[in-house]
């Protein structure tokens, strides 16, 4: 099925028109990542990786039995040592046939902290994203998970660091997207640095983050929207098996605290206006 953003001129700009996705292309949408989960699962099994269904992926498993009905993405998270296997058993067990793994080291102009798994033949084109040089078809992402200061005052400000790296990984993006004209400004400034020189100073964060043992740990190029700046490292240690849409996965066995945590009552529904998916432009499924 294919559907293309229409644009339209309004004040003297091109606007698109995103696409709505209704009930069908939905689920659509939901059972071509199905596939992607699973491959993850088969290749995490076969090699002894350890890995998490997580966020709302974990929520509607736990709440719903499998996808949030309104829900358009799924995400696995991998503590960093098992990431590293994950990308390298990529390479020789990932039935090329029909996925591939991206991420920045592996993708030119690829500009995420974490991985994407995608399904070939296939087309996914969030808003504002259209331009980025890289195959975007349907995906879920594969978050690696790396240590950040026991201390809270460290850890506050090594968010802060998170932060700014994020935002320049982001300009590509965020000059041509942000509401803000003067957002748009300094993106198209903070774009001016040498992606390469991003990326080896990223390399040294996740070097320093895995060199002892901390109690928390979080996605380093993704948002942590919780005032403790990261996430217990043993909810992701340890892991039970959990059905997800009728297939069985990996999730955090202590679903309850890490729910409760990242969602507080998880067991109430949000409200309608509140049940939304991303913006996309333009959209192919299989």
């Amino acid at each position: 099925m294919s559907a293309a953003g229409n644009r339209k001129t309004l004040i003297g700009y091109k606007v698109k028109t995103m696409i709505q996705l209704d009930e069908k292309m939905l689920r659509q949408l939901q059972m071509i990542q199905m596939e992607m989960l699973v491959e993850v699962d088969r290749i995490c099994r076969k090699c002894k990786i350890k890995y998490n269904i997580i966020a709302g992926t974990l929520l509607g498993a736990v709440r719903h039995g499998g996808y949030i009905p309104w829900d358009d993405d799924a995400d696995v998270a991998l503590l960093r040592p098992e990431y590293e296997k994950f990308r390298r058993a990529c390479k020789t067990e990932l039935d090329k046939s029909r996925f591939v793994f991206q991420d920045h080291r592996n993708t030119k102009g690829y500009r995420w902290g974490y991985g994407k798994l995608r399904r070939k033949n296939t087309l996914f084109l969030r808003e504002h994203q259209e331009h980025m040089p890289y195959m975007q078809g349907v995906f879920i992402d594969v978050f690696p998970l790396d240590g950040v200061p026991n201390n809270y005052f460290l850890r506050s400000l090594k968010n802060f660091e998170c932060f700014c790296v994020r935002k320049i990984l982001w300009s590509k993006v965020g000059k041509i997207g942000d509401k803000n004209f003067w957002k748009r400004q300094v993106y198209k400034l903070l774009d001016k640095i040498p992606e390469k020189a991003v990326f080896y100073y990223y390399h040294i964060m996740v070097h320093k983050a895995n060199e002892k043992r901390s109690r928390m740990v979080r996605i380093l190029m993704f948002p942590t929207p919780n005032s403790e700046y990261g996430y217990y490292r043993n909810w992701y240690e340890n892991s039970e098996d959990i059905v997800f849409e009728g297939k069985v996965f990996q999730g955090i066995k202590d679903y309850d605290s890490y729910l409760s945590f990242k969602f507080g009552n998880y067991m109430e529904l949000p409200p309608t206006e509140k049940r939304k998916v991303h913006p996309v432009s333009k959209i192919k499924l299989i």
